[in-house]
């Protein structure tokens, strides 16, 4: 039988109303956030530390360390459209996407003129209606592009869930933090 972890929580999580979970024997608290504002959470000090996306993280641009790149949830961010699309460099490009912080940045690393449409879910259709010309989303397996008859352009920026920590909370918590550092590693690792 293997030994249950200090940092592990005896609380519940079932039910779907707590948003705080406690563990007071080894001083934790988990705080059961959405996705998109684990970043926050960590870089303002509500939380020490976080797991979250490097999609988050580079959209959210928020100050925090990361620390660890734990390879779970691997996908990418691409550059996608139409089967048959050419790109016409003459005129501003259309891009859709939920990401907006992160396709401004690439396309002005390449001096591209763009036009950016903000949609927050079904990022495919705006090609396929012709609101867009293109689309900047995640990518994992590339299936429903596929079955919308689009395709990945460009793939520029490798995605999975990345371990961070506060700037201030890693300097005075720094044992602690880095105790889960090294079990996340290993955890990881193996």
């Amino acid at each position: 039988m293997a030994a249950r972890s200090p940092t592990a929580c005896p609380e519940s999580y079932s039910d779907p109303r707590k948003l705080v979970v406690e563990n007071p024997a080894a001083g934790i608290r988990y705080f059961l956030v959405k996705p998109s504002d684990v970043a926050i959470y960590v870089e303002h000090g509500a939380a020490d530390i976080g797991i979250v996306g490097k999609d988050i993280l580079a959209e959210s641009g928020a100050d925090v360390y990361e620390l660890l790149d734990t390879g779970l949830g691997k996908c990418r961010m691409c550059v996608a459209g139409p089967k048959d699309f050419t790109e016409d460099q003459s005129r501003t490009l259309r891009v859709a996407t939920k990401f907006v912080n992160i396709a401004k940045r690439y396309y002005a690393a390449q001096g591209r003129d763009i036009d950016i449409i903000k949609l927050n879910g079904s990022i495919e259709l705006a090609p396929i209606l012709g609101l867009s010309d293109v689309i900047v989303d995640i990518v994992e397996t590339g299936t429903t592009l596929r079955e919308n008859d689009l395709k990945v352009l460009t793939e520029f920026m490798p995605i999975s869930a990345r371990f961070i920590a506060n700037r201030a909370s890693y300097q005075f918590k720094r044992p602690q933090i880095d105790k889960l550092l090294r079990r996340l590693t290993e955890v990881t690792e193996s």
